[in-house]
């Protein structure tokens, strides 16, 4: 996925000024695509410039509200690159790396690193799964969000998978049996 992709899938989801299209890339996007807020802005002017969104309302003048709306060539960007196969991407994780290191040097500091990290992943899992509470009750599942909700329960099995890994690789780590799950780290 690209940014300026990214951001013609949010501008049609609705249209936005910058500053909303940064608050939903914080609170929504950005948790599968991420961008600063100054990428964002950049993205937007160069996409305004060939011509697939404009800014429009009262304030489109310089240095006022812009809300931005995507333009006929910019659904059909969209369209294009949506249309494009595309091969997996290998996961590339420095965590799994350092513990293909720990493997030929020794596990010193990484048993608290993997401790924090598991930490993190439940805190991840614990958002998503008040955002899926929160946004897609049971009564909606079968309504027009039910893609965005795919893709939120993706980032579940997900974050539900990092967590089940680490509790193996704590096991392993602490010495335990093969694919022991160890809770809270050493005891």
């Amino acid at each position: 996925m690209s940014l300026p992709h990214a951001i013609l899938t949010a501008l049609l989801e609705k249209p936005s000024s910058g500053l909303e299209l940064t608050r939903r890339f914080d609170r929504s996007i950005g948790f599968f695509w991420s961008a600063t807020h100054q990428q964002i802005y950049r993205e937007l002017g160069r996409l305004e410039r060939t011509g697939l969104v404009r800014a429009s309302g009262p304030g489109a003048g310089r240095g006022q509200r812009k809300e931005y709306e995507v333009l006929p060539d910019g659904r059909a960007e969209l369209a294009r690159w949506a249309a494009l196969p595309q091969d997996p991407k290998p996961v590339r994780d420095p965590l799994l790396l350092r513990l293909r290191a720990a493997a030929v040097l020794g596990l010193d500091g990484l048993e608290a690193e993997l401790v924090r990290h598991r930490e993190l992943h439940r805190a991840q899992l614990a958002q998503y799964l008040e955002i899926e509470r929160r946004d897609f009750p049971p009564e909606a599942a079968a309504g027009e969000n039910r893609l965005q909700h795919l893709v939120l329960r993706g980032g579940i099995q997900l974050e539900s998978f990092w967590l089940a890994w680490l509790d193996e690789a704590l096991g392993e780590a602490l010495g335990g049996a093969p694919g022991e799950a160890v809770e809270g780290g050493r005891e």
